[in-house]
């Protein structure tokens, strides 16, 4: 029995796996149990192809300890000849009753923030993605030094074909 259970597990696992077809590039890095403004996810690209375009994605988890509806991210992409492009960006994270937007069953919700899309990258070498937050409170200009509720940052590349 625990035989066609293991099977059935991996089969299954296959399955959904196999399913993201248009997944390039999918990382994670865990930022604690609050994330430090002065904290910096930095992700190394692999190589792409320089005749391809492609969609880009910020990846957050989080759970019922984030306190504020929405999360703000400056996120910039250093290309390999050191010149870098810088987005500040805004998501929603909650529903107007509070409720956590996101995937997921639990307290803890995945959320795939749309960064930019049909993306070349032509240039030959190593991009770099820097993601750090930029969340304050309402009247406030002092950003907020610990982000509670993110637990891990990502970034996402999906082919466009």
């Amino acid at each position: 029995m625990k035989i066609k259970n293991s099977i059935l597990f991996i089969l299954v696992l296959l399955l959904l796996v196999s399913c993201d077809k248009k997944r390039v590039f999918d990382q994670y890095k865990s930022v604690g149990n609050a994330w430090h403004k002065d904290s910096i996810v930095t992700f190394d690209l692999p190589q792409l192809d320089s005749k391809k375009f492609y969609n880009l994605y910020v990846n957050v988890r989080d759970n019922d300890d984030y306190p504020f509806n929405n999360l703000f991210l400056i996120v910039s992409l250093e290309q390999p000849n050191h010149r870098i492009k810088v987005d500040t960006l805004e998501y929603q994270m909650t529903n107007p009753d509070g409720t956590l937007l996101g995937d997921g069953f639990s307290d803890i919700k995945e959320n795939k923030l749309f960064y930019k899309d049909k993306e070349k990258f032509t240039q030959k070498g190593i991009y770099k993605i820097h993601i750090r937050h930029a969340t304050r409170q309402t009247g406030k200009i002092e950003g907020v030094t610990l982000l509670p509720g993110i637990s891990d940052v990502g970034f996402r590349i999906e082919s466009t074909e």
